[in-house]
């Protein structure tokens, strides 16, 4: 029986590599979390996306990481934008 920790991998797709070696459980993470399925076009779905891309920000380094951050400034800005705009809407419509 496989330990909770290993990855279903090594008894699939890489078969012959040693499960205790760090970089090929870093390999069978990455398939794992290529072959995941997820719910399409549900709240769920859309939320597993952005914890997906919070945790692959999380582990890029350099100018991917910068990048991420990049990204997540311009969404909350464009956030922040809408927000005020809504609210200036507001109050020249109704007061």
């Amino acid at each position: 029986m496989p330990e909770p920790d290993r990855s279903r991998q090594f008894d699939d797709e890489l078969l012959g590599l040693d499960p205790d070696d760090p970089e090929a459980r870093a390999f069978a993470a990455h398939l794992d979390r290529m072959q995941r399925e997820r719910p399409a076009f549900t709240v769920e779905g859309y939320l597993a996306g952005v914890s997906e891309f919070a945790d692959s920000a999380n582990r890029a380094e350099g100018e991917r990481r910068w990048g991420a951050v990049l990204i997540v400034l311009l969404l909350l800005a464009v956030s922040a934008y809408l927000v005020w705009d809504v609210l200036h809407f507001v109050a020249t419509t109704w007061l």
